[in-house]
This record gives C-alpha cells, sequence and structure tokens, in this order.
C-alpha cells in the first residue's frame, strides 16, 4: 500500500466570482472588437488574439470550482498531485488540473450513495454558468465526501467459537479524514472498506459464543470468562470498530462507530437452539421451585418444632416432606386425600 502522498489543502483560491467576472468580460470585450473589426481597421494581433481567445476561452471555465459543506475536491495536474480543495464557496484552479475520485460511480447502498436517475451523465458533457457561478458539471461526480456517512453491509454466516453458524449485520460509521490517501493509497475506497468490515466481523465473531458459555475465553487472556454475542454487543461492536480502524487507518478512513444491527442463529439451527434455550429455561425455572420448596419445607418443620404442636418421628417427618414437595412442586393443583386411619 502506498502510503507516501499526504493530504495538502490548497489555499487561496476562494476567488470564482472574481475569475467568473474577469472571464466573462474578457469575452464581451473580444466579441466587441471582433464586431468592430468590421466597421474599422484594427491591429491584426489583437484581431487575431480576439478570434482566438473566442474559440478556447471557454477552457478558463473548467477552472471554477462549487463545493458545499462537507465537500473536497483531489486535484492532479497532468497526473500529478497538486492538493485537495476544502471548504464551501467558489474557487477558481488552474483549468487543467482534473479532479480525481475512483470511488465515485461505487454505490453500496450505504448513505451518500443516491442515485440522480442519469442526470450527471446528461450534464457531464458541458459547463453551466450564470448568476450564482459556474459549476463543472463533468467534476460533480467526483467529489469526496468529508461527512459521517453510514455502511451497512449485508446480513453474514459466520460460526461462532462453538461452531454454530450465526447471521449478524454490522453497521459502520465512518468519514474520509485524508482525502489523498483515500484516493491514492488503494484503488477504491469504499470498496475496500466494505471488504474490511466483512473480514473484521468474522474475525471478531468467532472467538465469542452465541450465548453464555462455560470454560471459554474471549479476551485471549487464558481465564474462562462470560462473554457472548447476545450478551456483550457493545463489547463485541467496539472490537469491531478497533479490527476495520486498524485496517482502514493507512486509507485515510476514520471508523466513528459500529454497532450490531441483527444478531440470530442461522434458519437451519435455529430451531433446535430454541428448543435448547427453552429447555434451559425449564430447568433454571425447575431449579428455583425445587429450592424455594426445600425452603418452605425446612420453615414448616422448624416451626412446628418450635411451637410443639405436634411430636413427629423420622418416619412422619419424611411423609410430611414427601406430600409438601408433591404439592409445591407440582405442575398442577393438589388433589387433597383425607386420611381417617393411622400410618402404622
Amino acid at each position: 500500500m502506498n502510503t507516501s502522498i499526504n493530504e495538502k489543502e490548497i489555499q487561496g483560491h476562494k476567488n470564482g466570482f472574481l475569475a467568473l467576472i474577469l472571464i466573462t468580460f474578457i469575452y464581451l470585450l473580444a466579441f466587441f472588437v471582433v464586431i468592430c473589426s468590421a466597421i474599422a481597421v484594427i491591429n491584426p494581433i489583437l484581431f487575431i488574439a480576439c478570434i482566438i481567445y473566442l474559440c478556447a476561452g471557454w477552457v478558463l471555465y473548467l477552472g471554477l470550482k462549487v463545493l458545499k459543506p462537507g465537500e473536497a475536491l483531489v486535484l492532479t495536474l497532468f497526473g500529478k498531485y497538486v492538493g485537495t480543495l476544502k471548504g464551501d464557496g467558489f474557487f477558481f484552479v488552474n483549468p487543467f488540473c482534473t479532479a480525481v475520485n475512483p470511488a465515485a460511480d461505487t454505490k453500496l447502498g450505504q448513505s451518500g450513495d443516491i442515485s440522480d436517475n442519469g442526470k450527471n451523465k446528461i450534464s457531464a458533457a458541458f459547463s453551466l454558468s450564470g448568476t450564482n457561478g459556474a459549476v463543472d458539471a463533468s467534476m460533480k461526480n467526483k467529489k469526496i465526501s468529508l461527512k459521517v456517512m453510514t455502511l451497512s453491509n449485508s446480513r453474514q454466516k459466520v460460526n461462532d467459537i462453538l461452531g454454530n453458524p450465526v447471521e449478524i449485520a454490522v453497521a459502520v460509521m465512518w468519514k474520509v479524514t485524508d482525502t489523498a490517501k483515500a484516493v491514492f493509497a488503494v484503488d477504491n475506497y469504499k470498496e475496500y472498506l466494505s471488504l474490511q468490515c466483512d473480514t473484521a466481523v468474522r474475525n471478531v465473531v468467532k472467538l465469542y459464543p452465541y450465548d453464555v458459555t462455560e470454560n471459554v475465553d474471549t479476551t485471549g487472556d487464558g481465564k474462562a470468562d462470560d462473554g457472548s454475542l447476545r450478551g456483550s454487543t457493545e463489547l463485541v461492536a467496539n472490537r469491531i470498530m478497533e479490527e476495520i480502524q486498524g485496517k482502514v487507518a493507512d486509507a485515510g478512513i476514520e471508523i466513528v462507530d459500529a454497532r450490531i444491527t441483527y444478531l440470530a442463529y442461522a434458519p437451519e439451527i435455529a430451531a433446535a437452539m430454541l428448543q435448547r434455550q427453552q429447555a434451559a429455561a425449564v430447568v433454571d425455572a425447575r431449579k428455583l421451585i425445587v429450592d424455594g420448596a426445600v425452603g418452605m419445607v425446612e420453615l414448616a418443620l422448624e416451626r412446628l418444632n418450635e411451637k410443639e404442636l405436634v411430636e413427629l418421628d423420622e418416619e412422619r417427618k419424611a411423609a410430611m416432606v414427601s406430600n409438601l414437595l408433591v404439592v409445591l412442586c407440582g405442575n398442577h393443583d393438589a388433589q387433597p386425600v383425607v386420611n381417617s386411619g393411622s400410618l402404622y
């Protein structure tokens, strides 16, 4: 990756209105001289100069650039990088400068990549001029947005650390911080970013289980922890963001934030995993019920002994405990049975 070219901002060229007025005035003056030549004799050199200007003076209009807030133009002159125009306003630069943006026509379905229904193709062959200034239509698609944009890649199917297939989607907020690196360090910075996002998601997701699992190390310190994709979404997202930033820093891109927008088991195992989760929930609920029932039985026996309401031998205590546990832990309402006899 070539990272030797650093961004340099072009200063002192915010004089588009003055240049527009001057170029147009000279055009009118040349036209007036040519008209007058038909009436009176005029210096041949002046006449030829005016003719040449009327034929080729329109080239100067190509040096007029209009930028809105949050836009930039990377300019080259005969293949050499001359600088970057930044800031809103009306600029005039060397008309032979060419704007470069290899990712201009790349559409990733993200914010900022909105189709204009082919209007730019129609207007790309000429320049517009008027009271609001001149716009080089051929440069319109070459502008680089400096705003924060959101890239939402499609869902990916990735195996977690246990080998279970998981579907995950991540939204990445990013912006261009160095236009020169974005243009010259990589072939297409949008595609490069998209590829690095996919790679980072796969590299990070495979380190975590979908749900909390025992004896799994997700931090790499050799100790088991309770990290998981479902329970530690913010931690996983931050780790993905750091992974992407490490890859795209040399391309002049800054990752502002990353968030998980979709997370689920793959369809082929979703039903089985749902049954597993339901079974685990039932087991946890039963465990809680049994713990509570044992505590209630223990409390009942202690209260009976304190009040000395009845003396129970070991066999009667066992029968009482059994009956209470059946009543407290049963799935259905208890059916009372009247015992009119004796246990012996």
